[in-house]
C-alpha cells in the first residue's frame, strides 16, 4: 500500500460576533420591476465597508425617485390633486 499525502482541509473560517453583519431585512417584492430591481441594489451595501454604504444608498434613492417621476409623468395615472 502506498501512503498518500492527507487532503488539504480549509480552516474554518473565523467567526466574529463583534463584527458588522447584515441586517437580514427582508425584502417584500413590490410586482415593479424596476422598483424590485432598486431594492435588490440594497444588499450590495452589505458587502461594502460603511464608507461605501452612501453611494448605494444615493444611488437606490435616484433610482426609485425616478421611477416615481416616471408614474408623475403617465398620462394613464394622474397627479393626485392637491387638498
Amino acid at each position: 500500500m502506498s501512503e498518500s499525502a492527507p487532503e488539504s482541509v480549509p480552516p474554518a473560517p473565523e467567526s466574529d460576533p463583534a463584527a458588522p453583519a447584515p441586517p437580514a431585512v427582508p425584502r417584500t417584492p413590490t410586482g415593479d420591476a424596476g422598483v424590485d430591481a432598486r431594492l435588490a441594489r440594497l444588499a450590495d451595501a452589505d458587502h461594502l465597508p460603511t464608507d461605501g454604504h452612501l453611494g448605494v444608498y444615493e444611488d437606490v434613492h435616484r433610482g426609485l425617485r425616478d421611477a416615481l417621476d416616471a408614474l408623475d409623468a403617465r398620462p394613464d395615472h394622474p397627479a393626485p390633486a392637491p387638498r
